[in-house]
C-alpha cells in the first residue's frame, strides 16, 4: 500500500436537514474502499462531493498531497478523479459511442473522425462484454443494464487515479459483475484507489480491502474488511440485522388475476403465455437483455405488443396501447428507471404520492385539499419507512433508496389487481430492500397478484411462490418453490440462446417507447 492518494478531513454537507456530519477519511492507492450505509446514509452526497458535482459546506480535501476542491466534474476529471453515478446520466438521444466520448471525440481539422470514432467506442464496449453492441446505436433502445455498463465503459476510458463506482452493479448480472470486477482489479494494480459504494454484501467480502460504514451522515466505522463482520457491517448501518424469515409464503391463493397469451414484440417478446394469481408472487428471471424489462412493457402497454393479448381478473383479453388503458385494467407498474419513467424529480414528495389520484382529495367545487392529500400521504410514507423531512420535500432530495418508496407507495393507495416491480430494489439498502419485500407481501396478502422483475436470483428465492425464466424473448421454464436451484435457474436463462449465435441486446427492429409520468393519470 502507498501513503494516502485522497485525504478527507472534517467534510460537512446539509439540504434540508445535514447529509454529512464531519467526516475524515483516507484513501490510498492500489486499494478498493467499500462505502456501506443505508439509504440517505450521505454515500452518494459524499461520492458526488468527491467528483466534483457538488461543493461541501465545511471541510478540506487533498489529492496527492495538494489541496482539492474541484468546482466541476469536468475540472476533477483532469486531476484523474472519475465517477460512475447510481443514477444513469447517458443521453438517449445519442449514440452508444457519442455518449462515451461526447466531451472527447475525435477530431481532424474540426471534423469528426467516425471510425476512429466507432473504433474507440468498440474498445470501450468490449471491455465490459457489450461486444453485441452496434457503438451507433441509440441509447434509447437499449436496457437499464446496457445503458449502465455503457457509463461504466466511458469511466474506464479516462485517465483514472480515483475511480468512484455509486451501485454500478445494480442492474447487472453476475457474469457482467464479473467482468466488472476484473476491470477493477486491473485499475487496482496500476495504483488507482476505487471507492465502491454498494448494498450487495457479497460484492463487498469479495472485492473490498477496507469497509467504510456511514450512518445518519457519520462515518461510524473504518477498518480492514478482513476484520468486519458483514452481519456487524449491517447493524452498523443500521441498527438492527433484517431477518429472511420477514418474508411470508403459503399464503391462500385466489383465482387467476392475470392471463398473459401468446404475447410478441419484435425479437424481446417472443409468443409468452403465462397466468398469476390472486396472492401470488411470480418472478421474472433471465440475463439482462433476455426480454424481461420488454415482456413487462409489453403487459402494461408502455410497448404496444404485435401479437397476443392480457386479461386481468377475468375480463376478456386485449393488447394495451397506453399505461393509462393498463391502469383503467386494475395493473399498475414500477418501472426499471425510476428517474426518468416513474418520478418528477423536482416535484414534491406530496404531489409525487398523489400523482394520478386526485380525485380522492378534490371537492366538489375542484379545489384541492392539500392538508387531507397531506394526511394520505404521511400515512403511506410510515407503511413504506419513507426517511424525509417534509412532505414538501423534492423528490430529488431523497437517497435512491427513499425514492423507490415514494413510487411504490403511489400504487399502494391505488390498490391494482395486479402489480408488476420491475427491479423494485436497484440500489437499496438492506433494511430498505425488507421494508419494499413488506410492501410485497401486503399486495399480495390483500389479493393481488404480483410480477416481481430482478436481476439477484437470490432475491427472487426469497420472496417468490414461482420463478419463470426468460431467455431470448422466451419464457423457456417456470419454476414452483423447492423446485429451483440457482444452477437450474441459470442453465435455463442461457437455454434460448443455444445455436443463436449470442445476445439479442441491441437489436434495433424497434425503438423504445419510455414510460412518461403523466402516462399513470386516468
Amino acid at each position: 500500500m502507498t501513503d494516502s492518494l485522497l485525504s478527507i478531513r472534517g467534510l460537512c454537507k446539509s439540504y434540508a436537514a445535514p447529509v454529512l456530519r464531519a467526516v475524515d477519511l483516507d484513501l490510498r492507492g492500489g486499494e478498493v474502499l467499500a462505502l456501506m450505509g443505508a439509504n440517505g446514509a450521505g454515500k452518494s452526497t459524499l461520492a458526488r462531493i468527491l467528483a466534483g458535482l457538488g461543493p461541501p459546506d465545511s471541510g478540506a480535501m487533498s489529492l496527492g498531497g495538494e489541496p482539492y476542491r474541484p468546482g466541476s466534474k469536468r475540472a476533477a476529471e483532469a486531476l484523474g478523479v472519475q465517477i460512475v453515478q447510481q443514477e444513469l446520466t447517458v443521453l438517449p438521444t445519442l449514440t452508444v459511442a457519442e455518449n462515451l466520448f461526447l466531451d472527447r471525440l475525435p477530431t481532424r481539422w474540426g471534423l469528426v473522425r467516425f471510425g476512429e470514432l466507432r473504433r474507440r467506442a468498440r474498445e470501450a464496449l468490449a471491455r465490459v462484454g457489450l461486444e453485441a453492441i452496434d457503438p451507433e446505436t441509440p441509447t434509447s433502445r437499449l436496457g437499464v443494464g446496457e445503458r449502465q455498463l455503457v457509463e461504466i465503459a466511458g469511466g474506464l476510458t479516462r485517465s483514472c487515479r480515483v475511480l468512484i463506482l455509486d451501485e454500478p452493479t445494480a442492474a447487472l448480472t453476475s457474469p457482467q459483475v464479473d467482468r466488472l470486477f476484473a476491470e477493477v482489479a486491473r485499475l487496482k494494480a496500476e495504483g488507482a484507489a476505487i471507492v465502491y459504494v454498494s448494498h450487495r454484501l457479497e460484492e463487498v467480502r469479495r472485492l473490498a480491502d477496507r469497509i467504510g460504514v456511514l450512518r445518519d451522515g457519520r462515518l461510524v466505522a473504518t477498518r480492514p474488511a478482513s476484520e468486519m463482520d458483514l452481519d456487524e457491517a449491517v447493524r452498523l448501518m443500521v441498527g438492527s440485522n433484517p431477518s429472511r424469515d420477514q418474508v411470508r409464503h403459503g399464503r391462500a391463493l385466489g383465482d387467476v388475476v392475470l392471463s398473459v397469451r401468446n404475447l410478441s414484440r419484435g425479437d424481446r417478446v417472443r409468443d409468452v403465455s403465462f397466468d398469476v394469481r390472486g396472492g401470488e408472487v411470480v418472478g421474472i428471471s433471465g440475463l439482462v437483455g433476455s426480454g424481461r424489462t420488454e415482456l413487462l412493457r409489453a403487459i402494461f402497454g408502455a410497448d404496444v405488443a404485435e401479437s397476443g393479448g392480457v386479461s386481468v381478473a377475468g375480463a376478456s383479453p386485449r393488447r394495451f396501447r397506453s399505461p393509462r388503458e393498463a391502469v383503467r385494467a386494475g395493473l399498475g407498474m414500477v418501472p426499471e428507471d425510476r428517474k426518468t419513467e416513474g418520478l418528477l424529480l423536482p416535484r414534491s414528495i406530496r404531489l409525487n404520492a398523489t400523482l394520478g389520484r386526485l380525485g380522492p382529495f378534490t371537492g366538489a367545487l375542484g379545489f384541492l385539499n392539500q392538508r387531507k392529500e397531506r394526511t394520505d400521504v404521511v400515512a403511506t410514507a410510515e407503511r413504506v419507512q419513507l426517511a424525509y423531512a417534509s412532505t414538501e420535500q423534492p423528490v430529488g432530495q431523497l437517497s435512491g433508496g427513499n425514492q423507490q418508496k415514494v413510487l411504490v407507495g403511489r400504487w399502494l393507495e391505488r390498490r391494482p389487481r395486479v402489480m408488476l416491480f420491475d427491479e423494485p430494489t436497484r440500489g437499496v439498502d438492506v433494511a430498505a430492500k425488507f421494508a419494499l419485500y413488506g410492501v410485497i407481501d401486503e399486495l399480495a396478502a390483500g389479493g393481488a397478484g404480483v410480477v416481481v422483475v430482478s436481476s439477484e436470483v437470490e432475491e427472487l428465492m426469497l420472496i417468490c411462490d414461482r420463478i419463470a425464466v426468460v431467455s431470448a424473448g422466451r419464457l423457456v421454464e417456470t419454476f414452483a418453490r423447492g423446485e429451483w436451484t440457482e444452477e437450474k435457474l441459470l442453465a435455463a436463462a442461457f437455454r434460448g440462446y443455444a445455436g443463436e449465435g449470442g445476445s439479442v441486446a441491441g437489436s434495433d427492429r424497434f425503438p423504445s417507447t419510455r414510460i412518461q409520468s403523466t402516462d399513470y393519470t386516468d
